[in-house]
């Protein structure tokens, strides 16, 4: 496992990415080759050694320097202890490397304990000034605005990323956005920078534009993007969409990554029998994954399935993970240990000539069950609720799989309260003090005639656990055309007053968050279909007795400009299919182009949604949307 630290106070995740980044890494690789051979001690200012050693093991240290006087004498990490920097004069190593991105400062500090010995610090690892915020420190959230995309062209599939320029309501101007494409193997097939001049503006990146524009041979890799000049937050967020072409006809979209590794993932289904199940583990990172560094298991269950061969740098590798774990089959579901080597990775289900495509979610490794949980007082209602659609019973087919998503939980009490759009509850139903390894799924075209919504919420009347990280998988299928699709996402504390920790969330601020900002792409066209998109959204209420929502649908342009609006009034736990050719002239929907999109506003309440394409003949794709 990489001992890699992500989160902090002292800003762990921005450091991380810091030394992680593809620009750096090639400064930090250069000086591992320059310090082979050589006894290297650091002066450690920041907790950064088993970070930095981690991702550069030809960086590891034989002693390491501290000046927290509290920290002195305690186990450095690489089997000695921490030495204090007064001593640094009598040190055995031969060169010594300050873990700061400041140089003058470093050698301001370190200038009368060098006796005689060479200095280097991590300033040749810092990104071009070109690329930072001006007026900002070095290791600031919106000078590492990071992602990773799954990203493939081939004779047989294509994907676009979609999103807007939402960082221009935090007053970001001249947004640029920096991309590095790796192949398959690792290795890089372009870099370039996508300029955003307007306002509001839709961006997309299309894998076929890009390999025009170079001219490069088919890939499947991973493609790295870093927003410059960033305002507000530092999260990259976007859909990519994923569809067949020369008679192919598989249509998907999975959601962004997050911009950070995990020990484990979760919300991995088993294949059915007749499924092939990849999961594309694509390296992060400049050093290679060793074998067996990344096993699969059954949740629950502790018997491994190694990858028993190596990753090479920024390299993706199919993993068929039914020849890998025989005999384990849906509804069972499975765990990926990645050990902090991948950006949260995508699988891709194979079944009946089609493929979909979703991600897994982060399983927590620092959470614990919260007894406070089960005696919430009244003013937070039901608590926790997991919204998502219930699609048309007549038409398709929903399922829904409750997934463990902490390490410590064992347990999942939960209930499934439905409603239909008009938000009147059609039913309950208690699934049980569900153990971590179930293998239960749940038919909810079985349990209702009406097309609507459900959330998942914990119920406590068998006991059971709870952490507030409830996650579920939600799978669904046209009866007619057999398209799948399918999602995940976790719960959160919805539409009331009084609040609990950071619930209910917010995008930005402190909590309640009792507002909506939805992103919703428009359609776009392929060599063999026209896709048009919609949105299932949800008005998700944990208490009762709050009002209609009063939801505004702005209309715009590729170019940014507002082309139209209208209004929509969705009632407390009612749900409405968003389809913006239903809701706007076909003149203005024009205007706006396949750049454009729909922002979905609300002042009143916080609304959830899933969005999707679809062809009109029974392809379609589903995954929630995003906010910002």
């Amino acid at each position: 496992m990489l001992d890699i630290r992500t989160f902090g106070p002292q800003g762990g995740n921005i450091l991380y990415k810091a030394l992680a980044h593809p620009l750096a890494a090639e400064a930090l690789l250069r000086m591992e080759a320059e310090f082979s051979g050589r006894t290297l001690a650091v002066y450690d200012p920041d907790d950064a050694a088993r970070t930095l050693a981690a991702l550069y093991p030809g960086l590891k240290p034989a002693h390491v320097y501290v000046h927290d006087t509290e920290q002195v004498g305690k186990p450095d990490g690489f089997g000695g202890t921490l030495r204090a920097l007064v001593d640094l004069p009598t040190t055995e190593a031969d060169v010594i490397l300050a873990l700061s991105f400041e140089d003058a400062k470093m050698r301001t500090r370190l200038k009368g304990l060098l006796n005689g010995r060479e200095l280097q610090t991590l300033a040749a690892a810092r990104l071009p000034d070109d690329m930072l915020v001006k007026g900002r420190p070095y290791l600031d959230k919106l000078n590492f605005a990071t992602n990773f995309a799954f990203f493939r062209e081939t004779e047989r599939f294509s994907c676009r990323i979609v999103t807007a320029n939402y960082w221009s309501s935090y007053a970001a101007e001249n947004l640029r956005y920096w991309m590095r494409l790796y192949d398959g193997t690792g290795k890089i097939l372009a870099q370039w920078e996508q300029p955003v001049t307007k306002a509001g503006a839709g961006i997309t990146v299309d894998s076929a534009e890009v390999r025009r524009r170079f001219d490069l041979p088919e890939f499947t890799g991973q493609l790295f993007i870093h927003v410059l000049g960033a305002r507000g937050h530092d999260v990259v967020k976007y859909a990519l969409d994923s569809w067949g072409k020369n008679g192919d006809p598989s249509l998907s979209v999975t959601h962004d990554a997050n911009a950070w590794p995990s020990v484990r993932y979760a919300t991995l289904p088993a294949p059915e029998s007749d499924e092939t199940l990849i999961v594309w583990v694509q390296n992060s990172h400049a050093t290679t994954i060793p074998a067996g560094a990344i096993t699969f298991n059954r949740m629950g269950e502790d018997v491994a399935y190694p990858i028993d061969h190596t990753v090479g740098p920024f390299e993706t590798v199919a993993v068929d993970v039914g020849a890998l774990c025989p005999g384990l089959h849906w509804p069972a579901q499975l765990e990926l240990r990645s050990g902090r080597h991948l950006v949260r990775p995508r699988y891709e289900i194979t079944q009946r000539g089609r493929t979909r495509i979703a991600h897994l979610n982060v399983e927590r490794d620092n959470l614990r069950p919260d007894p406070a949980i089960r005696q919430f007082p009244s003013s937070l209602g039901r608590g926790f609720l997991l919204p998502f659609p219930i699609l048309d019973p007549k038409c398709f087919e929903t399922f829904l799989q409750p997934n463990p998503m902490s390490e410590a939980l064992e347990t999942l009490p939960v209930r499934l309260d439905l409603f239909d759009e008009a938000g009147e509850k059609t039913g309950s139903h208690f699934l049980g003090n569900l153990q971590r390894n179930h293998d239960t799924v749940v038919a909810l075209h079985d349990l209702t005639d009406r097309p609507g919504h459900a959330d998942l919420v914990y119920d406590f009347r068998d006991g059971g656990e709870a952490d507030g990280w409830l996650h579920a998988m939600m799978r669904y299928r046209n009866r007619e055309s057999d398209h799948a699709a399918e999602t995940s996402f976790g719960a959160h504390i919805f539409n009331t007053l009084m609040t609990w920790r950071s619930e209910p969330q917010s995008y930005s601020g402190p909590p309640p968050g009792l507002t909506t900002r939805l992103f919703l792409k428009l359609g776009q066209k392929t060599a063999q279909d026209t896709l048009s998109s919609f949105c299932c959204l949800i008005h998700p209420a944990s208490v009762e007795g709050t009002e209609a929502s009063e939801t505004t649908l702005l209309l715009h342009a590729a170019n940014g400009v507002l082309l139209a609006q209208t209004t929509i009034r969705i009632a407390p736990n009612g749900s409405f299919m968003v389809r913006p050719q239903e809701l706007f002239e076909a003149s203005h929907l024009n205007h706006a182009g396949e750049g454009g999109y729909v922002l979905i506003r609300d002042l009143t309440c916080r609304l959830f949604g899933y969005h999707g394409l679809e062809n009109g003949e029974g392809a379609f794709s589903l995954d929630h949307m995003f906010g910002f």
